[in-house]
């Protein structure tokens, strides 16, 4: 299993559109990109992260060069950014 952290610096009155974004692609998220299994969105008084689950590490990183992150989502957010988003990848160990 492997993760996909997303940290925005979104303000906060902006944060309503990027929820807004969140939930419109979620259900696509889910639904088309190879090895998806959970997208959550989680909000702190700094930031917003957005927080996806894949099958594989593989599956993360194809998913940043899809069409659904680089036209939709980015597109989407990309008005809302205050700076360059920070983009990590965790793999859960194999026990």
């Amino acid at each position: 299993m492997a993760y996909l952290e997303i940290t925005l610096k979104i303000d906060g009155d902006d944060r309503p559109a990027a929820a807004g974004v969140y939930q419109k692609y979620k259900q696509p998220f889910l639904d088309t990109v190879a090895g998806a299994t959970s997208k959550e969105l989680l909000v702190r008084d700094e930031d917003v992260q957005v927080l996806h689950g894949f099958a594989t590490v593989q599956d993360a990183e194809s998913y940043l060069s899809s069409e659904l992150f680089t036209k939709d989502v980015v597109t989407g957010l990309s008005p809302l950014l205050k700076a360059d988003p920070e983009v990590r990848i965790y793999e859960t160990p194999a026990l």
